[in-house]
């Protein structure tokens, strides 16, 4: 019988084995055995792994992608001529001209379109009397587009920009122009009348003005927007931002901070490309479309919003301001792939009334800081799927962290490459004494796994700390020295934090005089000085207390009166509300006949904080303000029932 080539091929591979079965078969049985050992090895380390650690894989893939994050910064840095933001969003513009980059209502502004304004914004500014291309510009404006043309035309232009928060009027206003320098202030239309009040010291300082305007009537204030539209849209020369090095400033973001007026954090070229890596290392990329309602004047809506889309080429919807009302239905009509938030956005549309299509949207994304647990977990519930990255960060500081395992309430994940890259730690810190706890040879105490302690971050040439503008004592005031060791230095983050066994860390509280409300950071001492240069207060102590159901700390303030002088609650309602922005008004005034002092003279904050506004506990007078009255009124038994169960919104 004749077989065919591959017969015989088979029909001797099946003899050989059939011979040698014999021979081998306790050698097979035992080779067996020991692959079945290894197979079964390779099946059950995952198992163990997600059983006994349950985030390895994602600690591994946050790795990666902090090595790609890496690699592509390192690259970045190696270029010549040096390369910055701008040159990332100039390379978008190439790539996708017609791309739309910012969605305003109605408006589309394409990748183009946005390059050609901010050169006719350049242009028009290289024709104006006392700027010339460096110069450290303020801009005071809302979110709106010619906030992003502005910023864009003053980068090609080499000139750091100082972004004043929109809210702010007279003293504040003056006093963060001036931490700046400027020269020139460039401001929205609609805040003209708040210009005007401050204009007499603006023009004392030389200080040109110019207004988002087409036209202007008021002496000192010039009109741009007229001379914007006259100007040519071509390309500007590289060489006008030729004087730039990774340690310039690029912009200057004010923040509260611990004590006294706001400060001016110092972000250089360098924090600002690596700050454009947020977005892309949670996933977005140019097929998102990102919803942008935080202020452009924050770290959130500038550094992550505009900056971080301008790394990913992604589409941004920009809102004026947050509407819990219109929140998802924007979402809707945008096709909104990824949305922004801090702790009150999250209350507010949790707190929203329930509707049949809440879940029909797009969102798969949202990033942001501050959102409480239970917050957390009803926004899941009510809104869907949606995966939330919560980070932490300090527009000045010099370490962050980001919960990429998603584990509700924690703001990051603790791991060994972190820490070695931004060596920190947690401190025990005396409340009571408002500092860092020393041992005998006056160092830090570290706080143990599960305890409550101070964030400190070590000053590094990879994670410097800057500083503030003009305000070296504030930037000393965040220098802690001698923690772990004599002679080291670590930034002071102001923030207690824990770390559980699981190595997840939370945010616990704020220290010093410091409270946040409504996402902003409200600075006591501030606000105390507001109060008594009114007619009516001669001491004022101000503090944030906790509201049930609500984000952050709301202000309180306890005062003594001037003497012979009634409390006059319209009076000083009129006085706070021409002084402060509405979030740092205190809510609730506390009238004692004597603010209490400790041994060093200062204010006890510890024992009013936990008393809170309770009338039925203090017997002092208290009041609350009213905003439909435009006075503070007698804080009641039945008001505070009214706060306490929500029926009455702060």
């Amino acid at each position: 019988m004749q077989h065919s080539p591959f017969c015989r091929a088979a029909l001797s591979v099946f003899y050989f084995f059939s011979s040698g079965l014999a021979a081998f078969k306790v050698e097979s049985i035992m080779e067996m055995y020991s692959v079945s050992i290894v197979l079964a090895s390779f099946l059950i380390i995952p198992f163990v792994l997600k059983t006994f650690y349950p985030y390895v894989w994602m600690d591994i893939l946050y790795f990666r992608d902090l090595l790609r994050i890496s690699v592509k910064f390192l690259s970045r840095r190696r270029k010549r001529p040096l390369f910055f933001v701008l040159d990332r969003f100039l390379e978008q513009t190439v790539a996708h001209p017609d791309k739309p980059f910012i969605v305003f209502g109605d408006e589309s502004f394409t990748y183009a379109s946005t390059d050609k304004r901010s050169n006719k914004i350049a242009h028009a500014l290289q024709a104006q009397p006392g700027y010339k291309a460096g110069d450290t510009v303020a801009l005071f404006m809302g979110n709106e587009p010619a906030f992003v043309f502005t910023w864009l035309a003053l980068a090609k232009l080499g000139s750091p920009v100082a972004l004043l928060n929109h809210n702010i009027r007279t003293k504040s206003l003056l006093h963060c122009f001036n931490c700046c320098k400027a020269k020139l202030l460039i401001a929205a239309s609609e805040l003209k009348g708040a210009v005007e009040d401050v204009l007499p010291s603006l023009m004392e300082q030389d200080v040109t003005v110019l207004l988002m305007n087409k036209h202007c009537d008021t002496p000192g204030i010039l009109s741009f927007s007229d001379k914007v539209d006259e100007a040519s849209e071509d390309s500007l020369p590289r060489s006008l931002r030729s004087h730039l090095t990774f340690k310039s400033p690029a912009v200057l973001i004010y923040t509260s901070g611990t004590t006294g007026l706001p400060k001016a954090a110092v972000v250089n070229q360098n924090r600002l490309l690596t700050a454009m890596a947020v977005l892309s290392s949670n996933g977005v990329s140019a097929s998102d479309v990102i919803y942008v309602n935080l202020p452009l004047y924050h770290t959130a809506g500038f550094i992550i919003g505009f900056i971080g889309a301008i790394e990913t080429g992604s589409t941004i919807i920009l809102k004026k301001k947050f509407s819990t009302s219109q929140f998802w239905d924007d979402c809707r009509k945008y096709s909104v792939t990824v949305i922004q938030y801090i702790g009150e956005v999250m209350r507010y549309l949790c707190n929203s009334p329930k509707r049949d299509n809440e879940r029909d949207h797009k969102v798969r994304l949202a990033i942001g800081n501050g959102v409480r647990a239970e917050v957390w977990r009803e926004f899941l519930n009510r809104f869907g799927n949606i995966e939330v990255r919560e980070f932490y960060a300090a527009t000045e500081g010099n370490v962050g962290f980001v919960n990429y395992a998603g584990k509700i309430g924690a703001i990051g994940r603790v791991n060994f490459l972190h820490r070695k890259l931004f060596p920190f730690t947690l401190i025990k810190y005396d409340t009571e004494r408002d500092e860092p706890t020393r041992d005998e040879n006056g160092l830090c105490v570290e706080a143990p796994k599960g305890e409550t302690g101070l964030l400190v971050s070590k000053i590094t040439d990879i994670a410097p700390f800057v500083g503030y503008a003009q305000n070296e004592e504030q930037t000393e005031k965040k220098r802690l020295r001698n923690v772990l060791k004599k002679g080291d230095l670590y930034f002071n983050s102001g923030d207690l934090m824990r770390i559980d066994n699981g190595n997840f860390i939370y945010f616990q509280d704020r220290v010093g005089d410091t409270f946040r409300w409504k996402g902003e950071n409200v600075a006591t001492t501030e606000v105390s000085d507001i109060l008594t240069i009114s007619n009516c207060f001669k001491e004022a102590n101000v503090y944030g207390v906790q509201v049930q159901g609500h984000e952050g700390r709301i202000g309180m303030a306890a005062v003594t009166l001037k003497e012979g002088v009634q409390f006059d609650g319209s009076e000083v309602y009129n006085h706070v509300a021409s002084y402060l922005p509405s979030y740092a008004r205190p809510r609730f005034i506390r009238i004692q006949s004597a603010v209490e002092l400790t041994g060093t003279f200062k204010q006890m904050k510890v024992k009013l904080v936990e008393q809170g506004f309770d009338p039925g506990c203090i017997q002092d007078p208290l009041y609350i303000l009213n905003d439909s009255e435009k006075s503070y009124v007698p804080l009641t038994a039945q008001v505070y029932s009214s706060i306490i169960s929500g029926n009455m919104k702060l």
